[in-house]
């Protein structure tokens, strides 16, 4: 084989190389860029839980007083 072949297979292999490194570095960004996304969304998801909590709280709060204020209403209705 000549020299100038195989150089220029060399050429090719590490012209591929490269190709294949850059495919790599824009995955690793592309990876890294939705972790932080699910970071954010999980950050995110944990306020939305918490909001959701303290009004179930609120909620059952009320509907107790509601209750008391009912038991109330009946015992005055039934004297």
């Amino acid at each position: 084989m000549d020299n100038t072949v195989i150089i220029q297979q060399f050429e090719e292999i590490e012209n591929k190389i490269e190709g294949l490194i850059q495919v790599c570095k824009s995955q690793a960004a592309a990876n890294s860029e939705l972790k932080e996304k699910i970071n954010r969304l999980d950050e995110e998801l944990q306020v939305k839980i918490e909001a959701e909590n303290i009004y179930a709280k609120e909620r059952d709060f009320v509907l107790s007083k509601i209750d008391g204020l009912l038991g109330k209403l009946g015992e005055i209705t039934e004297t």
